[in-house]
């Protein structure tokens, strides 16, 4: 059973119902794990020490766990997040309907996984913002902490969800530039993308990322696409109709004539995109939209510790 299939298809209609659903599972795997990297106040939960007032204990997670916590209640912000997501029309891809009804995509996971660290800061109270671009930047808010402000931010994921952007390239560096000028000092930028910009604009790219390095903020990049069509290229040996998603250009070709070619590209664009991380000090994570969220949020904690070392 694949992720996604574990999830009623009307659940994706509620992108905070689903939210809390994936990030109440994976603090509930924490909570029963052996595994040690993440501290259990990683959220608003420590573990309850013996002689202390009874008020504050989560009984809900006591009935999960057969553990006792505490909830943590800070009235300060300690972190500053600016969430970043690519919707341009690349990010669409694929239209592949999966068991439960689904039409899974890479921007349809990247809003849930956006979504996801969205309600941890909250439960955090952290501060987070919103930043969405395509060719240029559409939307950019300040970081808050509040639920209304949760609230808007996930109204405008949903809208991209529902409403397909047509033609919509990828310019991202115009716009990384312009959060880099905006957002407060010392923020953690997490940013979704499928990095299909176009291939001369690379440098450009690397030093808009370098302008956000500069300004003392720390950068994650959840390179988002669908690996066994975009990396490994599985398609049938037939012919196929390819469409450019952002300029609308069709191209009809063999699948086997043209997969060693395409193969040597995208493997190399892929290796080029992680060295440069890996020289600029941002911290890479291959985000294959058919793998989940675990590995997203123990990156986000991982960097999140980090930053307070």
């Amino acid at each position: 059973m694949g992720f996604f299939d574990q999830y009623p298809v009307q659940a994706f209609n509620h992108l905070e119902l689903l939210a809390n659903q994936v990030v109440e599972g994976f603090i509930i795997g924490l909570h029963k794990s052996p595994f040690h990297g993440f501290s259990v106040e990683f959220a608003e939960h420590r573990l309850y020490n013996q002689g202390e007032s009874t008020k504050d204990i989560d009984w809900k997670v006591f009935a999960r766990t057969d553990k006792l916590f505490s909830k943590k209640f800070e009235e300060e912000t300690n972190l500053r997040c600016q969430i970043v997501l690519d919707v341009s029309t690349s990010m669409y891809f694929p239209e592949e309907q999966l068991k439960s009804g689904l039409i899974l995509n890479k921007l349809r996971f990247a809003a849930l996984g956006a979504a996801c660290l969205m309600n941890v800061l909250r439960r955090q109270r952290d501060a987070y913002g919103l930043s969405v671009f395509d060719d240029e930047l559409r939307i950019h808010t300040h970081a808050k902490s509040s639920t209304s402000h949760y609230q808007l931010l996930l109204s405008y994921l949903e809208n991209y969800i529902e409403h397909k952007q047509i033609n919509k390239k990828t310019q991202a560096a115009a716009a990384l530039h312009q959060i880099a000028d905006q957002i407060h000092k010392r923020s953690l930028v997490v940013l979704f993308s499928d990095m299909f910009d176009d291939r001369e604009n690379l440098d450009e790219l690397f030093s808009a990322l370098q302008h956000l390095k500069y300004n003392k903020h720390e950068v994650v990049l959840f390179h988002t696409l669908d690996r066994s069509l975009e990396l490994e290229f599985n398609f049938e040996n037939r012919p196929y109709q390819f469409v450019d998603m952002e300029s609308g250009e069709h191209v009809r070709v063999q699948a086997h004539q043209i997969k060693e070619r395409y193969l040597d590209k995208i493997h190399a664009f892929h290796q080029e995109l992680k060295t440069k991380c890996l020289q600029y000090r941002i911290d890479y994570h291959e985000a294959d939209i058919n793998a989940g969220y675990d590995y997203i949020l123990q990156s986000f904690f991982v960097k999140r510790k980090k930053m307070y070392i």
